[in-house]
């Protein structure tokens, strides 16, 4: 047998305690007519690295949509961008409530930012939009 030959029941498998940390589909917008409709409401707060839009209505459940335009820079700086946006997201969202959907934009400063920087402007931004509760535990809508 050669040395990178494996037998099925000799297969590496992933601990059962090891699960997706990543958004599942469900979690988050794809297709280009859930964007354009958290464009037109018009909703949104803008911070040094990211703009946050929300869209309620319809379907709305907490999901995320993440934006990197060519402004940002080449792909590698653009898959960066929305990585770190990504992240973000998902390590927040068991603290917002709400039925809304968050579409963040990337804006070119995300890519110098420290990590405690990006934490602190979405908690701020999601606080302003509502989907944080506010310091007295009282939900603030947008």
């Amino acid at each position: 047998m050669a040395a990178l030959e494996h037998p099925a029941e000799e297969t590496p498998r992933r601990p059962e305690s090891l699960k997706a940390e990543g958004l599942s589909r469900e979690q988050r917008l794809r297709r280009p007519r859930e964007f354009q409709e958290a464009y037109a409401q018009g909703r949104r707060w803008t911070g040094r690295y990211m703009v946050l839009w929300l869209r309620s209505g319809e379907g709305a459940a907490l999901r995320l949509g993440v934006v990197a335009s060519r402004r940002i820079g080449g792909a590698v700086k653009r898959n960066r961008a929305r990585r770190l946006l990504r992240e973000l997201f998902r390590r927040e969202r068991k603290r917002m409530r709400g039925d809304f959907d968050v579409v963040l934009v990337a804006r070119k400063e995300i890519l110098d930012a420290e990590w405690e920087e990006l934490v602190a402007e979405l908690r701020r931004l999601a606080k302003a939009a509502g989907l944080l509760p506010t310091a007295d535990g009282q939900e603030k809508g947008p």
